[in-house]
């Protein structure tokens, strides 16, 4: 049994890193641009916009990006990341509706 060297371990981890990183602030983006284009956006519908938009690789009007693959937990993370930031907010009455 061979084991490689330490260093490339640490590249191919701070290239994954990196990577999710990206995809992390892609989707922060989708999800504020939708959002501010919508004002108010039940939880579902906003989910279900930015995966399609995902997955036809549209970032906003005029500008695109490769589309990738994201699931509703990518999304709902990026949701509650972006509440905790203060960008979105919950309707007080309707919890399930989102705000920017």
């Amino acid at each position: 049994l061979r084991l490689l060297p330490r260093q490339r371990y640490l590249r191919a981890e701070r290239a994954e890193l990196s990577a999710l990183e990206r995809k992390r602030n892609i989707l922060c983006c989708l999800i504020t641009r939708i959002l501010k284009v919508e004002k108010q956006l039940h939880i579902d519908n906003l989910v279900f916009r930015v995966i399609d938009a995902c997955q036809k690789g549209e970032l906003s009007p005029g500008l695109q990006f490769l589309s990738f693959c994201c699931h509703s937990v990518d999304v709902l993370s990026c949701v509650l990341h972006l509440l905790n930031q203060g960008y979105l907010r919950r309707q007080e009455e309707r919890p399930h509706v989102l705000e920017y």
